[in-house]
């Protein structure tokens, strides 16, 4: 099971990466003045993360049914072990987020030639390849960010909660199957409710705060330059969010225990 646990892992980090580099595409078109071809590349991200994600949630249930038979398997441990990797992803995304910026804005501008993205990736030659290693970036961070920027602290708060309920929603549900093997089925299909309340509240109270910092940034220089050390607040945020999953994965998982029942 070792070896399951380490692809899951990896699949785990994959997402996490994919998904917080999605900043990454949204503040090159930023600054190219393109924002809408480049949100259109986010699609590309979104099929990474969902390819991932197919692999990993069966091998993820696997660990739920092979405790089934197992009473000693340690469930818990390996679900803390998988959310872990979403932390670690953030991370890398964070720190790999100027190097993406510099080289999406490269894709965003190699697109409207290409005309679409099929023509984009077959024109990629191994020698532009080989000069991707030009687009490498150090990262920066300071903690001042998160005081000198103007950022609403409610939009930090709340994208700090909004991660770490999507963050562990199956995670809760499978774990939920566990706790109640007679609503094994029901439990593994009531991610839902968890995922449920962070899309209200990225719907309601941060999807309009991040379409208003970007809409700035478009029309004034000066908030554009400022508008990369947001996306880094953002994506720590996320961060700390995936950390903060950890926590609340047992009391989530009792949630939805309870919710089975009542249905």
């Amino acid at each position: 099971m070792i070896n399951s646990l380490m692809i899951v892992f990896v699949l785990t980090l994959v997402i996490h990466t994919a998904e917080t580099l999605s900043y990454a595409v949204r503040f090159a078109g930023v600054k190219l003045n393109k924002i809408a071809v480049a949100l259109s590349l986010t699609g590309i991200i979104v099929l990474v993360s969902r390819t991932a994600n197919l692999i990993q949630a069966p091998l993820t249930a696997k660990f739920v049914d092979y405790a089934r038979h197992h009473a000693s398997f340690p469930l818990i441990d390996y679900m803390r072990f998988i959310l872990l990797a979403s932390s670690v992803g953030t991370i890398v995304a964070i720190a790999l987020f100027p190097t993406f910026v510099s080289l999406f804005s490269r894709v965003i501008a190699k697109l409207e030639v290409a005309g679409s993205i099929p023509k984009l990736i077959t024109s990629v030659t191994i020698g532009q390849l080989i000069n991707t290693k030009h687009y490498l970036r150090k990262p920066a961070f300071s903690f001042y960010y998160f005081r000198y920027l103007g950022i609403p602290k409610r939009l930090i708060f709340l994208n700090v909660v909004v991660t770490a309920f999507y963050t562990v929603g199956v995670m809760a549900s499978l774990y939920a199957a566990h706790l109640l093997p007679a609503f094994s089925t029901t439990a593994s299909q009531a991610s839902g409710m968890i995922n449920g309340i962070a899309t209200i509240l990225l719907t309601i109270f941060i999807d309009p705060q991040l379409g208003l910092i970007t809409d700035k940034a478009l029309h004034h220089e000066e908030y554009r330059n400022q508008l990369g050390k947001i996306y880094v607040v953002l994506m720590t945020s996320r961060c700390l969010g995936t950390l903060l999953g950890q926590f609340i994965l047992i009391p989530s998982a009792y949630f939805i225990g309870m919710i089975v029942r009542l249905i």
